[in-house]
């Protein structure tokens, strides 16, 4: 009989890249996708997978106790994968009640629920609840900011400045918890800025490459000089799978791409590869670049040491940024233009 896995959120944009690429390589699983297809979710994100006999999409919300409890009983999961979240920091500002509910409650009741199953009901696995593993997604955004040094590592005091990472600051410690108190298997992975295809519209490098392209003006936050570490989506897909497989319970794996770049550079460098890749009739993409207000408690700079990963795990990112930045606006001119 397949392993049967619960992933939340996989019709969002990592969720959607996980759930494509899991299935691809583990037939001996079977898959079942929860999510509330809000508006940053949508189910043409797994095309891919659509008649796969080891899928099942069901919409719904976490925070839905019985459905949840449903789904453990029907499916006897083995395995969480949690990927659904509100993600927005923007959003996360003007609206920081849905964080709250989703990213802390929504947590709550996937770990409450798995605990009651694997571990308060008679246990029916011959193996033991120790190997059904809780694997939680967070963000490096947990972590606060750095300056101009430094990298954020799994020792690295928590200290988040927005809504939504303080949302998930709390998420990552009621797992914790629940490896602490409990004795639940669970892992957690922080990762850096994700890029690639199916991001939706509202995240930085899609809003770039689509603003360009529509002709309008390309904004860009305070200075521009905002460091992120970028990391490729299929890149930190290959990362969860090693640690949901072969993480130490209770341990935290920081997954970043070593790939810094300010907000203006990757604006620049977008605009100079559509300038060969899809031409105005005059002119640079560049022109179109716009400085616009920053946004409160905009955090300077994130980087992440993926030392532990790669050394205990075997993990490693195929792709860089000069690599991984074309392969996504070709994906997204085809979706654009055709």
């Amino acid at each position: 009989m397949n392993k049967a896995l619960l992933i939340t959120g996989g019709a969002g944009f990592i969720g959607a890249n996980f759930v494509v690429h899991f299935l691809a390589n583990n037939p001996d699983y079977f898959v079942v996708n929860l999510d509330l297809l809000t508006y940053a979710g949508t189910l043409d994100n797994l095309t891919e997978v659509e008649g796969n006999p080891n899928y099942k999409f069901v919409q719904g919300d976490i925070c839905d106790k019985a459905l949840v409890a449903k789904l453990f009983a029907t499916h006897n999961f083995k395995g969480v994968i949690h990927f659904a979240a509100e993600s927005h920091v923007d959003n996360s500002i003007s609206g920081p009640e849905a964080f709250m509910q989703t990213n802390v409650m929504g947590t709550f009741t996937l770990l409450e629920t798995a605990r009651q199953h694997w571990m308060s009901a008679p246990n029916t696995y011959k193996t033991g609840y120790e190997l059904c593993r809780f694997h939680h997604i967070s963000t490096d955004e947990v972590y606060g900011t750095l300056g101009a040094e430094g990298l954020f590592t799994e020792e690295t005091p928590y200290a988040p400045n927005s809504p939504y990472s303080a949302s998930k600051a709390a998420s990552d410690m009621v797992v914790r918890s629940y490896f602490h108190t409990y004795g639940m298997n669970v892992v957690t992975t922080n990762c850096s800025n994700n890029y690639g295809p199916k991001q939706h519209n509202e995240k930085l490098i899609p809003t770039i490459i689509r603003k360009a392209v529509a002709g309008e003006n390309i904004p860009i936050y305070g200075d521009g000089q905002n460091v992120r570490d970028w990391l490729y989506v299929t890149d930190h897909c290959t990362g969860i799978e090693l640690a949901y497989k072969n993480g130490k319970a209770g341990e935290t794996y920081n997954i970043g791409g070593r790939n810094e770049r300010n907000n203006l550079y990757i604006a620049n460098t977008i605009c100079e590869l559509l300038d060969g890749m899809y031409p105005k009739k005059d002119g640079s993409y560049k022109d179109q670049i716009t400085f616009v207000t920053d946004r409160p408690g905009h955090d300077l700079r994130y980087a992440i040491d993926a030392n532990k990963i790669e050394s205990e795990l075997g993990w490693k990112a195929d792709e860089n940024f000069e690599t991984g930045i074309v392969k996504t606006i070709q994906w997204y001119l085809h979706k654009l233009t055709k």
